[in-house]
This record gives C-alpha cells, sequence and structure tokens, in this order.
C-alpha cells in the first residue's frame, strides 16, 4: 500500500455537521408525528409531479443521448488515468459492484409485482386484461429499468471520476467536478450548497430504499417463522442490516464492499436459473424477447409521454417516481462509480455500464415478473387480488410459496435481499462519508468512524420513512430530493466538456487517450507526441 493510500484523512465538521443536523430535524418529526408529515408529502409529489413531470423525463432522455454521444465520440478514448495505469478491479467484479450499488433490493421488490400493476392499469389507454395489456405489462419495467437509469447514474460519474484521475483532485465531492463551470464559487457558499443537496439526494434515495424493502423481509420473516409483521419486527429487522452494513463499510471496498456484491451475485443468478427452469421456460423466453421489441418500437414515444390530455397519472405515478428516484440515487452511484473505475476509458465505463446494468434488470424483469404474470394469466394464483388486498410483501411471498422446494427458496430470497440492500446502503454510507473528508484522493478511503456514523444516519431516515408507511411517501421523498440535482447534473456535464476541451483541445486523436499530469495547475500546457508502440495514430497526453 503506498503512502498516499496509507495517509490520514481529515473530516469537514463544516459540511458533516450541518447535514447531520437537518437529517435528525427531518427525521426526528416524522418519527413524533407521522400522520402530519404523510398528509405534507402528498401535496407535494402531486406538486411536484405536475409541475417539473416534463423535466424529469427531459433529464433521463437526454442523459442517455449524451451518453451515446460520450461513447462513440473521441472523447470516449480518454483514458481516468495515467497512461499504463491498470483497471484497479477486475471487470467482473467491477459489473458487480456497479449493479449492486445502483439496484440493490429494490429490484427483489419490484420485478415480481411491477407487471401485475401495469396489468391491472395498463398505460396509453389499454384495456386492462387484454393481450396487449399482458405485452406491455410485461415491457415497461424493462422501460424503467433499463438504459436511461444507467445513463442517469453515469452522468455524475464520469465528471468526478475525469476530476479525480485526469485533473488529480484530492477532493471526492460533486461540487469540485463542477470547477470548470463555477470556478472558485466552489470554494465558497455555493460549493457548499451543492454537496449539501447531494448529502439528502443519496439520503432520500437510500430511504426511499430502506422504507419499502425492510417491510418485505419482515413479511417473509413471517412466513418462514410465523412471527407477527409488526413495526417492532421491522425495527428489530432494521437493526439487523445496520449492523451488517456497519461491518462492510468497516472493512472498506475490497474487503467489505467487494464480498458482499459477489455473495449477492452468486444468490442472484442461482435464484433467476432456479426459476427460469423451475417455471415455463419457453413461456418466459418468448415473452422477453417480444418485450424487447415492444420496446424498441415504442422506445421514444414512452420517453417524452405525459399524459396531457388524458391526464391518467401513469406517467407521473411511474415513469417520473422512477426518473426521480435514479436521480437522487446517481450522486452516490457517480462517486461510487468514479471510485472503482479507475484506469478505464470513458467509453468502457459507458458501454459496460448502460448495457451491463440494463441486461442484468432485465433478466430480473424477464424471469421473475414473466413467472408472475404466467401464473396471474393462467389463473394458478390470483397475484392481482393479492396485491390490491394485501399489498407487495404478501405477493412477492405468495409468488415464492408458489415454486417447488418454496421451503429453501423462501430463505434463499430473504437472505438475497438482505445481502441486496446491505450493498446499496454501504456504498451509499462509504460514499456519505467521502463527500464529509476535507482531502481525500481517489486511492484513498474515508475514516471508519465517519462511515459508521453515516450508516447509523441512513438507519434512523429509514425509521423516520417505515413509521409514516405507504408507497407514496417514500414516493414523494424521492421526488422532492431529485429536483434540486437536476441543475447540478448539468453544470458537471458541461464542466468536464469544458475541462476536455482546455486539456486535449481539437487534437483528440483516434486511440486512448490519457492526462499524465499529477498537477491540475498544469493543465493549460499542452503538447502531443507520437506513440512508437502503436503506428495506427498519436497517443496525446497532457504534460
Amino acid at each position: 500500500m503506498s503512502k498516499q493510500e496509507n495517509k490520514k484523512v481529515a473530516i469537514d465538521l463544516a459540511l458533516l455537521l450541518p447535514s447531520a443536523l437537518v437529517i435528525l430535524c427531518i427525521s426526528v418529526p416524522l418519527l413524533i408525528n407521522p400522520e402530519a408529515g404523510k398528509v405534507i408529502v402528498n401535496q407535494l409529489l402531486a406538486w411536484c409531479t405536475g409541475t417539473f413531470g416534463w423535466l424529469y423525463l427531459l433529464t433521463g432522455i437526454g442523459s442517455f443521448l449524451f451518453m451515446c454521444w460520450l461513447a462513440f465520440g473521441p472523447v470516449g478514448r480518454i483514458k481516468l488515468g495515467s497512461p499504463d495505469e491498470k483497471p484497479e478491479f477486475g471487470k467482473l467484479p467491477w459489473i458487480t459492484m456497479l449493479f449492486c450499488a445502483g439496484i440493490g433490493i429494490s429490484i427483489c421488490n419490484w420485478a415480481f409485482v411491477e407487471p401485475l400493476y401495469f396489468l391491472s392499469s395498463p398505460p396509453m389507454g389499454i384495456q386492462s386484461g387484454t393481450t396487449q395489456a399482458v405485452e406491455w405489462a410485461a415491457m415497461y419495467p424493462m422501460f424503467h429499468w433499463g438504459v436511461v437509469p444507467w445513463a442517469l447514474y453515469l452522468m455524475p460519474a464520469l465528471p468526478i471520476g475525469y476530476a479525480l484521475y485526469v485533473r488529480k483532485v484530492n477532493v471526492l465531492r460533486l461540487s469540485e467536478a463542477c470547477r470548470g463551470v463555477l470556478g472558485n464559487l466552489v470554494d465558497g457558499p455555493i460549493g457548499k450548497i451543492i454537496d449539501i443537496i447531494v448529502i439528502f439526494s443519496i439520503v432520500g434515495g437510500v430511504g426511499t430504499s430502506l422504507g419499502l424493502s425492510v417491510p418485505l423481509v419482515s413479511t417473509l420473516f413471517q412466513a418462514m417463522f410465523g412471527l407477527d409483521n409488526s413495526f417492532g419486527l421491522q425495527m428489530l429487522i432494521l437493526a439487523a442490516w445496520i449492523a451488517m452494513i456497519a461491518w462492510s463499510v468497516y472493512n472498506g471496498l475490497n474487503k467489505g464492499i467487494q464480498t458482499l456484491s459477489n455473495i449477492n451475485a452468486v444468490l442472484a443468478f442461482v435464484l433467476l436459473v432456479f426459476i427460469l427452469f423451475a417455471s415455463s421456460t419457453i413461456f418466459i423466453l418468448n415473452l422477453w424477447v417480444n418485450s424487447f421489441g415492444l420496446l424498441v418500437n415504442n422506445f421514444f414515444r414512452i420517453a417524452f409521454w405525459t399524459d396531457p390530455i388524458a391526464q391518467g397519472g401513469f406517467p407521473q405515478g411511474w415513469t417520473i417516481f422512477y426518473w426521480a428516484w435514479w436521480i437522487a440515487y446517481a450522486p452516490m452511484m457517480g462517486l461510487f462509480v468514479a471510485r472503482i473505475s479507475r484506469g478505464r476509458t470513458i467509453k468502457d465505463i459507458i458501454i459496460n455500464g448502460v448495457l451491463w446494468g440494463s441486461f442484468g434488470c432485465w433478466a430480473f424483469f424477464a424471469i421473475w415478473g414473466g413467472y408472475a404474470l404466467q401464473l396471474d394469466v393462467n389463473g394458478t394464483v390470483d397475484l392481482q387480488a393479492i396485491l390490491s388486498q394485501q399489498g407487495i410483501p404478501a405477493t412477492v411471498v405468495a409468488v415464492l410459496q408458489s415454486l417447488p422446494a418454496s421451503g429453501i427458496i423462501i430463505p434463499l430470497f430473504t437472505l438475497l435481499c438482505f445481502v441486496f440492500l446491505a450493498t446499496t446502503v454501504d456504498s451509499s454510507a462509504y460514499m456519505l462519508a467521502a463527500v464529509c473528508t476535507k482531502e481525500i484522493s481517489g486511492y484513498q478511503e474515508p475514516a471508519r468512524w465517519n462511515r459508521i456514523l453515516w450508516t447509523l444516519l441512513l438507519g434512523l431516515v429509514g425509521v423516520g420513512l417505515l413509521s409514516m408507511g405507504g408507497l407514496k411517501v417514500v414516493q414523494t421523498s424521492t421526488v422532492l430530493v431529485a429536483l434540486p440535482m437536476i441543475p447540478v447534473l448539468f453544470i458537471m456535464s458541461m464542466s468536464m466538456l469544458r475541462w476536455i476541451k482546455t486539456d486535449f483541445s481539437s487534437e483528440l486523436a483516434p486511440e486512448v487517450i490519457t492526462n499524465q499530469s499529477t498537477d491540475k495547475t498544469s493543465s493549460d500546457a499542452q503538447s502531443s507526441k507520437s506513440d512508437d508502440l502503436n503506428a495506427m495514430a498519436p497517443l496525446l497526453t497532457n504534460k
């Protein structure tokens, strides 16, 4: 380990203390008076989605098109690191950590039930219960969990990675990635405001996952052990989760987070393969192919659909909520992906992140969602009735109980849920701790007590949301915290492009581009030299 990796890191109390204090001030009142909090957040949700829904949709499709332009243009050949620097993590562990951090337990909640929601309330004026409704119910989750979300995740990742490994800054914050546009303003109140927005965005996004996931696991415990599904049981489960997450963040990236991600990948693969072959395999594969074709045919139509005339509420309740959720998670994922992507080119990050991330989500919805649709359409289990009367957790349990060897599958699924959420929350706590550190390079880790503190604060937010209950509460928290992140994402992207123009000018060559400078102040001095090892084209460097 290098001296740089061993160097002590100092905590930025001017950022940590106000953020922690405000989080406490929001969470504690929710615990004291949950009913009043529920009324307020419902009103805020209606106002936010009704007023800014168009902005969330444009941000989503704009991010996807921007990633395509970066990946397939000359910018995609820029390497995040020095010329001879190899990736810190192998491709498979890198993809595993990226997927587990970005998706987490949420896919265990939604993969079974989201198609059922769309089956009973189809989009685009489609009549429920029809063949067309079944096909669209299978397709729409592939849109909500596909290329747009992963493009949104990478919007902050690339500017942060460029600042860390090309510009060689010693701060792991989104505000620093805005310096190309804002200049020295990021050192003052504006920079602090950006970082506080980032902190609340991460906390809100993770709080949404906790608020949705703990009831699912408590219902699984009820099914396995016959326990009462009480608030006390949920608190006990949350405490066990926090303990596992605290262990992971305490042990850092290599020993903690990577270990949980690897365990997670194995469990998920086993359950996917089992359900695929334990059900009607041909039906699921046919439905998956059909859904992909339907998505390709209708991608841009549904990406821009606001339903302005009928105003049925589908885009506001689903697509806009999802885009807000991904935007809320984007700062955490941006920081995390940037931190684990040293030595990779921009094109490599975009292609692998968007394609493998999307494919992983599609596999869950095609197999798990396809199996749930098959059960309901064939009349084997009336899942729509269970969903409307008992909710998401009971529906997931009903699907699992219909499988052969359900006595083994349910405990495995419960373990998967535990590890899935842990990989998301520990990544978030790790990144929150990094944001609240004064100086930290891409080669260092934040202080352990700082990581543990943020783990506990995230748990407290989860308790506050659980005390209010209901899907609309967590939807509102997500939509609200995501709104101020939209201009921040735009500023970061413009900042990175301005840096690239300064660092490499118009001399971008058709080869991998690296910045050999270790001092960001020398970025204005440019030169190019030929690479004797490759006769195809010059390798640009910025000395």
